[in-house]
């Protein structure tokens, strides 16, 4: 135990769910390094979004808002947005001193002593009395299983290792799901590939008109419904169907946007249905989403029966000290800057009304 460092709060995760979480930290009083630290598993700033493919441009990115106290402004959306947003989180970093330890990963929080929580790491133990996970789901990419996988010849990768669309010209390609990054890399494979599929377990939902602050609000509403009762957060995007732009009229006009349900088995030559259809393909890309990565908080036995953490605001009921910020209703980047604010509200009554072990 005389590795273990000690600090009041612990943030997990520094895309936009934990730099908000640091940013209010700081904001109200608590210092980085002596009363909290933010650890970070990605190598550089950026989040997630450092991750994403080259043609996915700022310009195309739906719902970016800015962090808490600093605007992004004046970015050129025909940049990737991997560069555009990783070069305003390092901004941001430095702008409020807010001193991520990365690369880190946390493999275990777990019990300790004194009412404390305790951080297993890859740069040691850290003990703390509130801890904000932070983490996201872009690391727990969801890859359904279905028959005959393991003998397919070609290529299956999920939206998380897509490349870009150049990657598949001459290419008979399947995309499944039925979310924003299957239309999205369905529009972008078109030109480039020699025939594209694209297979959903549901009908696509096409939402007409703007999202409005009430439509946002009866998605989210859903969401935090289902987190209430312990079960697995779904997507927004689920709740609230598919924005129906010019761009997307024009692959529906066109054939692109062609849905077909989803297929019954995989073959080495492709899909099969079993009403005898079938078609060849070189490529599947699994456009079926992300799990949250949360498999660090097992010891501390969070999960319903239902399969999820549950959540009231961003509290897990089951512990206080944890709080899940990013994760379900929270999941967008405005939920995740408000989820922020309202994490470190409820740590600091929490701290207050629990004062430190002597």
């Amino acid at each position: 135990m005389n590795n273990t460092r000690e600090v009041e709060v612990v943030v997990v995760g520094a895309g936009q769910a934990g730099l908000s979480s640091a940013y209010h930290l700081r904001r109200t009083g608590f210092e980085p390094e002596r009363d909290f630290v933010v650890l970070d598993h990605s190598p550089t700033p950026g989040g997630a979004w450092q991750f994403r493919w080259p043609s996915l441009t700022y310009g195309k990115v739906h719902g970016m808002h800015a962090l808490p106290g600093m605007e992004l402004t004046g970015a050129d959306p025909q940049r990737p947005s991997s560069e555009v947003i990783a070069e305003y989180f390092t901004a941001y970093e430095r702008a409020f001193d807010l001193r991520v330890r990365r690369p880190v990963d946390v493999r275990a929080v777990r019990e300790g002593e004194g009412g404390r929580l305790l951080l297993e790491t890859s740069d040691g133990t850290w003990s703390t009395r509130a801890l904000i996970n932070a983490t996201g789901t872009w690391d727990r990419p969801f890859w359904p299983r279905y028959p005959g996988q393991e003998t397919f010849r070609g290529r299956q990768l999920h939206t998380a290792q897509y490349p870009g669309p150049e990657a598949f010209a001459g290419l008979r390609v399947v995309v499944v799901g039925g979310g924003a990054s299957g239309t999205q890399h369905l529009m972008e494979l078109a030109p480039y590939a020699a025939a594209t599929t694209w297979v959903t377990r549901r009908e696509p939902v096409f939402r007409e008109g703007p999202f409005t602050e009430d439509v946002g609000r009866e998605a989210v509403a859903l969401v935090e419904e289902r987190v209430r009762q312990g079960l697995p957060p779904k997507s927004v995007v689920s709740v609230t169907g598919l924005p129906l732009n010019d761009a997307v009229r024009q692959a529906i006009a066109d054939g692109v946007l062609d849905r077909q349900p989803m297929f019954d088995r995989i073959t080495p030559e492709g899909v099969e249905w079993n009403d005898g259809r079938q078609v060849d393909a070189d490529v599947i890309v699994w456009a079926t989403g992300f799990r949250a990565a949360v498999d660090h908080l097992a010891p501390l036995k969070l999960r319903e029966p239902g399969g999820g953490i549950r959540v009231e605001g961003t509290r897990a009921v089951a512990d206080p000290r944890v709080h899940l910020v990013g994760y379900g209703p929270s999941a967008s980047t405005i939920g995740a800057n408000r989820a922020g604010r309202a994490a470190v509200r409820d740590i600091r009554r929490l701290l207050t009304a629990t004062p430190a072990a002597a």
